[in-house]
């Protein structure tokens, strides 16, 4: 049934505020995720857009480093792989089993939590 529901565009009936089935808590964590994502997603525009403004202020005759942008980008590149890979080793706890992607997801939405928190702060020094 729920196969079928996912397959028709239609969400399941389950209850994200007291999930009891594994299944249920798998799926009210990715969820939880890809709303923690869209969240990071807006912010990572804002932010980017500041470095890029501020990039303008640089003096180039002196200062050769990399800019705000280019910095922020490198940086949350690695952030993406840290997060993939710091998860992933978490939900190794139950490696292979049903409550693997409820530790992914979850670790996920934390970290992903954390750097929007981060990326804010960024523009609002």
């Amino acid at each position: 049934m729920i196969l079928a529901l996912l397959l028709a565009g239609s969400e399941p009936p389950w209850n994200c505020a007291d999930p009891q089935a594994q299944q249920e808590m798998n799926w009210c964590a990715a969820k939880e995720f890809e709303a923690a994502d869209a969240e990071l997603n807006a912010q990572w525009k804002l932010t980017a857009a500041a470095m890029k403004e501020r990039d303008g202020d640089i003096d180039r005759t002196y200062d050769k480093r990399s800019g705000y942008f280019e910095t922020l980008l490198a940086a949350q590149r690695a952030w993406l792989s840290y997060r993939g890979q710091h998860c992933a080793s978490e939900g190794y706890l139950f490696r292979g089993g049903s409550m693997e992607a409820l530790l992914v997801g979850t670790c996920k939405t934390k970290l992903t939590r954390e750097r929007t928190q981060q990326l804010r702060f960024l523009i609002e020094q």
